[in-house]
């Protein structure tokens, strides 16, 4: 077996990527470092550090004991799973409905979504949509917010049209309508794309802040990137301070705000970095199989 040649360019390019990965990985790791130093040593922590000093978890305990934190979180985490869920049935439904052949008006169709995808409607005409619907400051105005996303649906499309077409006969043949078809055929060959997609949607909601803050104005309902972007860039620390009792049952005189930033910072992304690498290995092969026809 011949080994790749090392040449100057790969290096070159080697040294680029290694240098882009650390500006991305210290950043993430001085966060952590700062949210898990204890009260006392957290002013140690220089934007170069990695590491914790003194390790404590008393920075979350702080966060947690306001319990506009935790229902931020429970309405984070409602959004992000039932719009998911919604999202990927009705995007995969839709997908196989629009690659059956026998479709009347499925061009016209196709043009209007693609029209829809490269001109989307303004925040006003959204919002009066949310109003008309009564589902201002609701978060299920979040949840079926752009329930499908085009460019999604056309991944869908392109890989359901991959499947053989005889399978689908047979399933006729066998008694099957088009919902046993799709239950039956359809899902059980579509893991890959299905995980893709499924993971563009879940960093998508969960990441949501702006209509989440134009749609949602109670404090009951507001969610978590909300709430950390009222700390970070307002600078309402009442919005993160917990119990005085807590602090005062550790001991703890005064708390460095930079370090309780980072930890509420943690909270919102530790769901997404756990999520990630469990898929990542199906992202490139369900863009593939969905993008390319042959």
């Amino acid at each position: 077996m011949v080994g790749r040649k090392i040449t100057v360019p790969k290096l070159l390019i080697g040294a680029i990527l290694s240098v882009l990965t650390l500006t991305m990985f210290v950043p993430i790791m001085n966060l952590f470092a700062k949210a898990f130093s204890s009260p006392d040593k957290v002013r140690l922590i220089h934007g170069y550090d990695i590491w914790p000093k003194g390790f404590s978890l008393v920075h979350f305990q702080v966060v947690f004991s306001n319990p506009l934190i935790g229902r931020a979180l429970l309405n984070s985490l409602f959004i992000t799973i039932v719009g998911t869920c919604i999202s990927v049935f009705f995007t995969t439904i839709t997908a196989y409905v629009l690659t059956r052949k026998n479709l009347v008006g499925k061009t016209p169709l196709m043009i209007f979504l693609i029209i829809i995808m490269i001109f989307e409607p303004g925040i006003v005409q959204e919002y009066m949509v949310i109003k008309d619907l009564h589902l201002l400051d609701s978060l299920w105005a979040m949840v079926i917010y752009r329930t499908i996303n085009v460019f999604y649906l056309i991944i869908m499309m392109r890989f359901i049209e991959e499947i053989p077409e005889s399978l689908m006969e047979a399933a006729k043949i066998d008694g099957a309508g088009h919902m046993r078809t799709f239950t039956s055929i359809v899902l059980p060959l579509a893991k890959v794309p299905l995980l893709t997609i499924s993971m563009f949607y879940v960093v998508a909601r969960w990441n949501e802040f702006f209509k989440s803050s134009i749609f949602l104005s109670s404090r009951e309902n507001t969610v978590l990137q909300v709430l950390l972007r009222q700390f970070i860039v307002e600078g309402d620390t009442s919005a993160l301070v917990g119990s005085a009792n807590l602090l005062k049952n550790n001991n703890i005189a005064q708390l460095d705000f930079s370090a309780l930033k980072a930890a509420t910072i943690v909270i919102a992304m530790v769901p997404i970095l756990l999520l990630y690498p469990i898929i990542l290995k199906h992202f490139a092969k369900g863009v593939m199989e969905g993008g390319v026809k042959e």
